[in-house]
């Protein structure tokens, strides 16, 4: 089978799903109880008010009109006006989406060595004691919830070593330097997080990959052990772990409430959570479709990948 067509096929399964996520979104929460001209203006509002604040919102329209202009306006880059700041949807999230962004990569980049040297120790030492004392040390980072393993870092590098930050505190003055040394914390509570579930399944693909056939004509040949394992081990392995590492690219959008709250970074995280306590839809329906946006596109790019290193995939 071509690849383009495999991507093709890749490509329209995730436009469907964005659109199944955009029609899910819209219609809960206009099933949600409570009307929004009505949190707008107060219980104290007379009826003409309310009506001319509904027919300015649109919500004097057929609800299915509402959804589709909506959804033209999502694919315009049109994402609203915030109820609660009166400002753009863009606007508001302009500043979060980058912090977030800048907190994500951050902790991408910790998350590779991570993953990559203890699985590869682990693989070249197996069943020794090294091998064994890293899956003690990752069965019990893995036992550790997000909060507490931020709270063990917060003891360790603000109280016993004070060299970062308890606080994260950035904002669009801040320079590089001041970014990174805000963002270290929570960016390696966040790699930790990933990487525990990425070792184990790495660790496992190495060693059934090293007892392959071809590995061991590799070695009979006279290559280096270095050059069999990064050359010729490593990426196949690699091939298992791509879904696992999408799922983590699509946990550092959506999934950084708790670690964002624990050390007050405003991010996108922190931002989702106080819209859904403002009741500010226009916000909430545009982060979540951002969320969903990166975890689909997450995907994507892991199946693509895949396809890439994997010649049965491609020939199959």
């Amino acid at each position: 089978m071509q690849i383009p067509l495999l991507i093709g096929r890749r490509l329209v399964f995730s436009a469907a799903t964005l659109l199944l996520v955009s029609a899910f979104v819209f219609f809960v929460l206009e099933v949600l109880p409570g009307d929004v001209a009505t949190r707008i203006l107060g219980r104290d509002a007379t009826p003409e008010s309310l009506q001319v604040l509904r027919e300015q919102l649109g919500l004097d329209q057929p609800v299915l009109t509402r959804y589709l202009n909506w959804l033209g306006g999502l694919l315009t880059g049109d994402l609203g006006q915030s109820l609660v700041s009166s400002r753009s949807v863009s606007e508001v999230l302009r500043p979060r989406i980058f912090n977030t962004l800048a907190l994500s990569v951050y902790a991408f980049l910790l998350y590779l060595p991570l993953t990559v040297v203890p699985a590869l120790l682990q693989a070249l030492t197996r069943d020794r004691t090294a091998d064994h004392a890293l899956s003690v040390m990752t069965l019990v980072l893995l036992s550790l919830p997000d909060f507490l393993l931020a709270t063990i870092l917060l003891l360790l590098f603000v109280l016993w070593i004070p060299v970062l930050p308890a606080i994260s505190l950035v904002d669009e003055t801040s320079s590089f330097a001041e970014y990174m040394h805000a963002m270290t914390l929570p960016a390696l509570t966040l790699a930790i997080v990933m990487a525990v579930y990425a070792v184990r399944m790495l660790r496992d693909n190495l060693i059934e990959v090293l007892d392959s056939d071809y590995v061991r004509m590799a070695e009979l040949k006279g290559l280096s052990r270095t050059r069999v394992l990064l050359r010729h081990a490593l990426p196949n392995a690699l091939v298992p772990t791509l879904n696992v590492t999408a799922l983590n690219l699509a946990y550092l959008i959506g999934g950084v409430v708790v670690v964002e709250k624990v050390f007050s970074y405003p991010g996108f995280g922190t931002l989702l959570v106080d819209s859904l306590q403002l009741r500010d839809l226009p916000v909430i329906e545009a982060t979540v479709m951002l969320a969903a946006l990166v975890y689909v596109g997450a995907n994507l790019l892991a199946d693509v990948g895949t396809i890439l290193l994997n010649p049965r995939l491609r020939t199959g």
